[in-house]
């Protein structure tokens, strides 16, 4: 399930660590990881990637947020609420050219189905 060869854990990651976010973040990874069996979570220095034959989520957290960058285009994504946006060509963290937001008040439910959606593109689903 989790990666033991990283040499970092939960706790180089400050803004995972109050209560409520390391409440959304240990949800938002059983959920993840029940996607399938052979998804991993590896905590590296900037983000945290969630990864089936490669990553296709990363959670790189924010003071405010958990800002997930899906490896999945954005015109391939059905989002019918546009919460995710194209950062293809900015520079930020995580492997993936969209990007959404995740809050402890998010629409959890919604937010995941984005999340399956780029896992699902990965291994070549629809």
């Amino acid at each position: 399930m989790t990666s033991s060869d990283c040499p970092f854990t939960i706790e180089d990651h400050p803004h995972l660590l109050p209560p409520r976010r390391r409440e959304l973040f240990e949800r938002f990874t059983e959920e993840t990881l029940a996607l399938d069996s052979g998804v991993t979570r590896h905590f590296l220095k900037l983000y945290v990637a969630f990864k089936a034959e490669t990553n296709f989520v990363d959670v790189v957290p924010q003071k405010a947020r958990l800002r997930l960058s899906l490896n999945i285009p954005l015109e391939a994504l059905n989002d019918e609420r546009k919460l995710a946006k194209d950062v293809s060509g900015k520079g930020r963290w995580g492997n993936g050219p969209t990007e959404v937001s995740l809050y402890e008040d998010s629409d959890f439910t919604y937010v995941m189905g984005l999340v399956r959606q780029a896992y699902e593109f990965q291994m070549g689903g629809d």
